[in-house]
Formats: C-alpha cells, sequence, structure tokens
C-alpha cells in the first residue's frame, strides 16, 4: 500500500497523548464502608471491572477512529508502481495485409480488428497506430477513428521483425515511460519463425486473430503453354489447400466482355486451357469464384502485338545458324559484310552481333560504344586471329574484360550457369549428362563478371558484362561444334530477347520489374501508368529507339495499365497482387518467448490499463471510522 501523502501519517504519533493519559490519569474511587452489608461489597467490585473494560474498549476504538481518519487524510493506494502518475505510451501495429481478408466469427479479421480497437480507446487516449501502408502517430479516437474505419488492404506485408523494429522506434526515449508495443495479426506463416529478443523497457503483446476457414482456392500462375500459326493455347494453374472435391469455373474476359468458360474439378489437375487466335490484343482478366480470401480470385494479363527485335550482323564468317535462330516471326534480321556496313544502320538496332571480325576499326569502336550508352546490346564472336588491341578497346567499359592470348588446346564446355537469366527459363533441371560441346582454340578471357558457359577447367566460354555479350571462341565448324549443339538455340535466342525486354503476359506488384517500350520519344516526354484507379510516373530511362520502364513498389493497385504517351496510348500492361499470402497457414505462437499471447483485443487492452490502474482505498478509511464511531456511540449508550 502506498501514500499519496505519506507525511500526514506522522500525526499518528499523537494517538500516544489519549493513551498516556489513560495510564497515568489521578482519578480514584472513593471507598465507603456499608457495616454488615456483604451484597453491597460484591456490587462495587463488579461496578469498577465493568468501568475499567468499558474504558479500555472505548479507548481501543477511538484510537482506531483517529488512525482511520489520519490515513485517509494520507490517501493510500494501490498500484503495480510506486509513482502514481507514471506516463505510459501505446504502439499498435495493426495488419493490414491481404491474408486478413478470412472471415473471423465476427466477419472479416481487420474490420473486427478496427472496431476492438476503437472501442477500447477513451476519448482521451492518445495512441499510435501503424499498418504495412501508414503510421498514425499520437492520434485521438476522434482523429483516427475515420482512417482506420477506411482501411485498404495491401500486398505489403512488412515481415514481422521489420514491425516490431519499427514498433519501437516509434517510441519515445523517456526511460520513465511505461510502453506497450501491441502487434495485431493473423501472423500468418512467413519464410523464417518469429523470434522476439528480450527487452527490459517495452512490454510487447501479440494478439493472434483466426479465422474460422482455411479452404482457400487461388489463381496460381497464367502462362502461355502452346503456339501455332493461327492459335494460341492459354493455361491458368490454380491452388487449393484443402482436400475438397468440387467443381471450380474459370471465366475469361477481354476487357469487360466475356470470351470463354471453363471448368476444373479439384478431385484431378487444377488446370485450365483456353484457345485464343494469335495476333490478337488482349486485355484479359480471369476470375474465379471463392468465398474465403478475395484478392487472389482475380488475375489480370496482357497480349499485345509483338514489335520485332531488330538485329544486325556484321559478318565476317557464315551466319546461316545466326538467320536459323532469329527468324521473321520475333525478330528484324539484317546481315552485312563487315567491308559493307552502313554506320547509319547502328543506332536502329537492338542487337548487333559482331561475327567474327578480325579487327575492330576506331570508328566501329566508337559507335558501338555510343550505341551501347543509348541501351543497346552487343555480341561478340570473336575470329580465330583477332587483333585484340582493339577488342579490348572495345571492352575498357566492361568491369576489365580482356582477351588474352590463344589457347590451342581441345576443351569441352561443361559448366551452364543456371540462374543466369538468359538460362533461367529454359531447364527445368540440372543437366549433367547430355554431349559436350568443344572448341580447338579459345582466347583466354577475364573479367569481374561470371562466367554463363564455363570450360571443364573452369575458364569462361561466354561472358556477360553489362550490355556485352562475348564469347572467348570462334563458332565456326572448324573451331567448335557449338553451333550443332542444343544450347546454341536459347543461348542466342535469349541474347536477342534480352536486348529488347518486351512487357511479360503480367508483372506482380512489390518486385523490381524491367521492360522497354519500342518507341522514339522527343525531348521532355514522359510515360505514365494509367488506369481506372491509379495514375503513375514510373522510373524510365529514355534511348534512341525505345524507352526502358523500371517498377519496383509502384504500382500498388492491381489493374490493367495504359502505357500512354500523352494522348497516345503505345502499349498495355498488367499487375497482380503477389500470391504468396494465398496460403493460409499460421504461426503458432506457444513457444514464442519474451511476449504476452492472446487472441482478444480488449482483454490485452484492459491488462493494460490494468497495469497503470490506482485503487485509492480512502474512501474505505473513511467508511471505517465512520463505523467505529457508531460502535463507540452504542458502546457508550448501552454498555452498562
Amino acid at each position: 500500500m502506498l501514500f499519496k501523502h505519506p507525511e500526514l501519517l506522522y500525526a499518528l504519533l499523537l494517538l500516544l497523548i489519549p493513551i498516556i493519559i489513560h495510564l497515568f490519569q489521578l482519578r480514584r474511587f472513593q471507598k465507603v464502608e456499608f457495616t454488615n452489608v456483604q451484597f453491597l461489597k460484591n456490587v462495587v467490585l463488579q461496578t469498577r471491572k465493568s468501568s475499567q473494560l468499558k474504558k479500555w474498549l472505548t479507548l481501543f476504538i477511538r484510537l482506531l477512529l483517529l488512525a482511520a481518519i489520519i490515513v485517509a487524510f494520507a490517501q493510500p493506494y494501490t498500484s503495480k508502481f510506486q509513482n502514481l502518475k507514471i506516463n505510459t505510451k501505446t504502439v499498435i501495429y495493426l495488419d493490414n495485409s491481404f491474408s486478413m481478408q478470412a472471415k473471423g466469427e465476427k466477419g472479416e479479421l481487420l474490420r473486427r480488428a478496427v472496431q476492438d480497437v476503437i472501442s477500447v480507446m477513451n476519448d482521451k487516449d492518445e495512441i499510435t497506430v501503424f499498418t504495412n501502408s501508414n503510421t498514425f502517430k499520437n492520434a485521438t479516437k476522434k482523429t483516427v477513428k475515420n482512417e482506420l474505419l477506411n482501411l485498404e488492404y495491401t500486398s505489403n506485408q512488412l515481415n514481422y521483425d521489420a514491425v516490431i523494429l519499427k514498433g519501437k522506434q516509434l517510441f519515445n526515449k523517456e526511460a520513465s515511460t511505461l510502453k506497450h508495443l501491441v502487434l495485431i495479426s493473423d501472423f500468418q506463416q512467413q519464410q523464417k519463425d518469429l523470434i522476439i529478443a528480450p527487452d527490459s523497457l517495452i512490454n510487447i503483446n501479440l494478439v493472434q486473430l483466426k479465422p474460422i476457414n482455411t479452404n482457400n482456392i487461388s489463381i496460381d500462375s497464367v502462362y502461355i503453354s502452346k503456339t501455332n500459326a493461327s492459335n494460341i493455347e492459354l493455361t491458368v494453374l490454380l491452388k487449393q489447400q484443402d482436400n475438397t472435391v468440387r467443381d471450380i469455373s474459370i471465366s475469361l474476359f477481354n476487357n469487360d466482355n466475356l470470351i470463354a468458360k471453363t471448368s476444373v474439378n479439384s478431385n484431378g489437375e487444377l488446370k485450365g486451357t483456353f484457345t485464343l487466335p494469335d495476333n490478337n490484343e488482349i486485355n484479359g482478366k480471369i476470375t474465379i469464384e471463392d468465398a474465403n480470401l478475395q484478392f487472389d480470385n482475380t488475375l489480370y494479363f496482357n497480349i499485345n502485338q509483338r514489335p520485332k527485335i531488330n538485329v544486325l550482323t556484321i559478318n565476317s564468317a557464315n551466319d546461316n545458324y545466326l538467320k536459323r535462330v532469329f527468324t521473321d516471326d520475333e525478330f528484324s534480321y539484317k546481315a552485312t559484310a563487315f567491308n559493307q556496313l552502313n554506320y547509319n544502320d547502328i543506332e536502329q538496332q537492338s542487337l548487333i552481333v559482331l561475327n567474327e571480325l578480325d579487327n575492330l576499326p576506331l570508328a566501329l569502336i566508337n559507335a558501338l560504344k555510343t550505341f551501347s550508352n543509348n541501351g543497346g546490346y552487343i555480341l561478340t564472336i570473336p575470329s580465330i586471329s583477332i587483333d585484340k588491341s582493339s577488342y579490348n578497346q572495345l571492352f575498357t567499359n566492361y568491369s576489365n574484360m580482356v582477351f588474352g592470348s590463344i589457347n590451342t588446346s581441345e576443351k569441352k564446355l561443361t559448366t551452364i550457369n543456371y540462374s543466369h537469366p538468359i538460362y533461367s527459363d529454359v531447364f527445368d533441371k540440372k543437366v549433367s549428362n547430355f554431349q559436350y560441346p568443344k572448341v580447338n582454340s579459345f582466347y583466354e578471357l577475364t573479367s569481374g563478371s561470371s562466367p554463363i558457359l564455363q570450360f571443364e577447367d573452369g575458364k569462361p566460354f561466354l561472358l556477360q558484362s553489362g550490355n556485352l555479350f562475348v564469347f572467348s571462341s570462334a563458332l565456326n565448324p572448324k573451331n567448335s561444334n557449338f553451333i550443332d549443339s542444343p544450347l546454341i538455340v536459347p543461348t542466342l535466342y535469349n541474347i536477342g530477347r534480352q536486348s529488347l525486354q518486351l512487357p511479360k503476359l503480367y508483372y506482380t506488384i512489390g518486385r523490381e520489374n524491367t521492360f522497354d517500350i519500342n518507341t522514339t520519344m522527343q525531348q521532355d516526354d514522359i510515360l505514365k501508368l494509367k488506369s481506372s484507379v491509379a495514375e503513375i510516373i514510373p522510373q524510365q530511362r529514355t534511348y534512341s529507339n525505345k524507352v526502358t520502364i523500371t517498377t519496383s513498389e509502384t504500382p500498388d493497385l492491381a489493374a490493367i495499365y495504359e502505357i500512354a504517351n500523352k494522348t497516345e496510348i503505345l502499349e498495355h500492361i498488367s499487375y497482380n497482387y503477389n500470391r504468396n499470402e494465398s496460403e493460409m497457414s499460421y504461426l503458432s505462437l506457444n513457444t514464442i518467448k519474451n511476449a504476452k499471447i492472446t487472441n482478444s483485443i480488449p482483454q490485452i487492452f484492459n491488462d493494460i490499463k490494468s497495469d497503470v490502474n490506482v485503487n485509492e482505498l480512502w474512501k474505505w478509511f473513511v467508511i471505517f471510522a465512520i463505523i467505529l464511531l457508531v460502535l463507540e456511540m452504542l458502546i457508550l449508550r448501552y454498555f452498562k
């Protein structure tokens, strides 16, 4: 028990005064003798004993009465903290990721959580609330209520370590402040477990909200599975978490027009296919019906008219294998002999292939450097007798790449960098038993870049540095059988495709996405991404014949966007939400240490308030004093 005014307790010493007076009082009973009356002697003896008991009882009650009044004025109270005026600070993390769309016992998890937070707030309370996308610092119920009620879902879910770190940063640095960090989430399973480090200054509270149904069906992905002269086959993959057998309807829209519909049974392969005419532009939307999570029931995609990629080959050797790779359906291939090169053709290309040139004149080197600086790609295939100094002069801007001496020993090509972009979609698994290509001679090639293809001794056969691809060996049949290998087509084809990164069917919000728009821009022109719900200016870099666009955090809304230059619509592009949150699996918080765990928002806030509640006891002492006063009056009146 603590006191607001402990100095008043010194008044309890005054209780000694009536005790002293009682013990040392000088009054005596006067003795009167009655002869031969024994009965009167007994009455006098009994009267004296009753009088003494009454006095001691009255004294004891009066002492308690005075003590109760003194203690009441000292204002006693009970609290967990000795400081009566301790400051408290509460920071709340409210998870507004898509997984919080799931239905709990009282509706959507996020909407129920918002209602509970608002209901436990007093009008004068100041708290800080932050979500995955917003922060409301030192807000009152009046200022934050509408913001929370209108809170939107987001695809950008912070990992829990980042949430705790951000929450701690929102507290002030006063050591005397009682700090509570409350995390309200479904605690969906992420890549690693949640580990909370001990912190003596901040009390961490975890409120886990659980859905009543974890059976979710989602659209996982869409891809073009087959193509022919007139049609393309579009495949839709679905994902289901439970084993319940059901029919799932899949609808395909072009803009807002339903153009096809199919159904799959979850007892079989969750895959639906649509056949579409080739060379048609489609602003596509695929939908399914599922009552659980809503964000993954729709997927947007685009099939645009694909512009041809300009490829120029400067030849001093046969280029028939290049013509077979860079076909007319996707590439605009142009070949010229080295001595007939028109330098004006260079700036219009996306990829230039130097096909076994012995020497690179200075004019060509300067033209290629300008071309590369404007976003163009160069593929270098050396001859068996090059002028190394001219090649190395071209390489000066590319990670210290240098052609060294020629090695005339036969080498097999045995190592593939499967993670490199030109092979990332080629192989389903690593190949170890294919027929290795070989070369009869190659140049020692050094660079700061990782090789794409390597010989059996680890030396590089193919390297990339920025916009430059370099083979270390001539590819003509006399020196190598690489052009007869299955690797030649995906290698050259994907180098050509990478030189102009045309938009994919769709992109995922939150990842870094880069693509090229084949257009010529005027000075001060800017490309914009426009949809019915948003308009943004993405990061972009303009070259002579294309614009490279890079997006990451924006756009943040799934939709089909127009790529527009002022009023001209160049192409369409689609963005979709990441499907990670479609997986409705959750952390078990039972083993988490250094945090208080509950599943009730009102309960956790009641516990927080009880930590600083002050139970004032002075009223009870006043009531006790009144009871003693009444008791004294009864004793004086009825105790004879």
